[in-house]
């Protein structure tokens, strides 16, 4: 399946690839939907367009509201490696999250690099989650984060740093195809490093991007593999890509969170790419990975309200 799709995008791109493109037009090139967004919004109750603090300012974002009894708040952060994409071409996404998990889902636009680099990211994040967390008794007074690719990146740093204490307490964090590895490196980035959309050589520009010097690369909130120790973070629910460079940092992340005593879920669809939840239209196994996401998320909030 892979394979094919690969086929079926480069036959569709074989003109514009020829043209370089400037930073600002591929991010106007990909921060488009893959569906219409007005059909995407009509299963819910509301989308509200809202400025949501940041480190430095108000940021752009969404708020997806199912319809019935909304339980729970969801921070959801796009991919992009940390340099495109945002709030359109994840709009399918979160409408769906949204309804799947029967929770509120308020998508972010955080700074992107290289104009803003680390730690710029993760500090919008945190700001949009603490003010979240204030919001959260509309929903039902729970949070959780989840984002895709870098993402899941910033919403795997948000679970340590709620650990710590410089967040709430959260009832899970969902992380799609994520990065989380810095440095350390894994065999699927040699497996799949070329020839399945997202290469290694790819992979490294996002990180030059990115960081401010090789150092960060092994600092937590770039990698959170490298934390001291994930004891004590929000269950995680980790939905790697099987023909994806990242996909071992996925599956080694949750290995290491159940050797902590952390309970990790983590489920392969077959025959994925990176990047393949933007492909849900045309891709099933997109549609499915994010009923399986909501499905996670649902019962995850479900759970926080039976506690004591």
């Amino acid at each position: 399946m892979a394979r094919l799709l690969l086929r079926h995008l480069a036959s569709r791109a074989t003109t514009r690839a020829r043209v370089p493109h400037s930073l600002e037009s591929i991010r106007r090139l990909l921060d488009r939907p893959c569906f219409p967004q007005r059909l995407s919004s009509l299963p819910l109750r509301r989308v509200l367009h809202l400025r949501v603090p940041g480190a430095t300012e108000l940021r752009p974002a969404r708020l997806y509201i199912p319809h019935g009894r909304v339980r729970g708040v969801v921070l959801f952060m796009h991919g992009g490696g940390f340099v495109h994409c945002g709030l359109n071409s994840h709009h399918g996404i979160c409408c769906r999250l949204a309804r799947a998990s029967g929770a509120a889902v308020l998508s972010y636009d955080y700074r992107l690099a290289p104009e803003h680099r680390f730690p710029a990211a993760v500090e919008d994040c945190r700001a949009a989650l603490a003010w979240l967390a204030g919001e959260a008794w509309r929903w039902g007074g729970r949070v959780a984060v989840a984002g895709d690719s870098a993402g899941g990146n910033l919403a795997a740093v948000l679970a340590l740093l709620a650990r710590d204490g410089d967040g709430p307490d959260l009832a899970m964090q969902l992380l799609y195809y994520p990065s989380l590895y810095g440095a350390r490196d894994v065999p699927s980035r040699q497996t799949y490093g070329h020839g399945y959309m997202l290469t290694t050589r790819l992979l490294e520009w996002y990180a030059q991007q990115y960081v401010r010097t090789p150092d960060d690369l092994r600092d937590p909130l770039v990698a959170p593999i490298f934390a001291p120790s994930l004891s004590g973070v929000a269950p995680a629910v980790i939905v790697p890509a099987e023909c994806d460079p990242l996909h071992d940092e996925g599956t080694g992340y949750a290995e290491a969170l159940r050797a902590v005593g952390v309970p990790a879920t983590v489920r392969c669809f077959p025959g994925t790419i990176h990047g393949y939840l933007n492909l849900y239209s045309i891709m099933p196994w997109g549609k499915a990975a994010i009923r399986f996401g909501g499905r996670q998320l649902r019962a995850a909030f479900a759970d926080s309200r039976a506690r004591p």
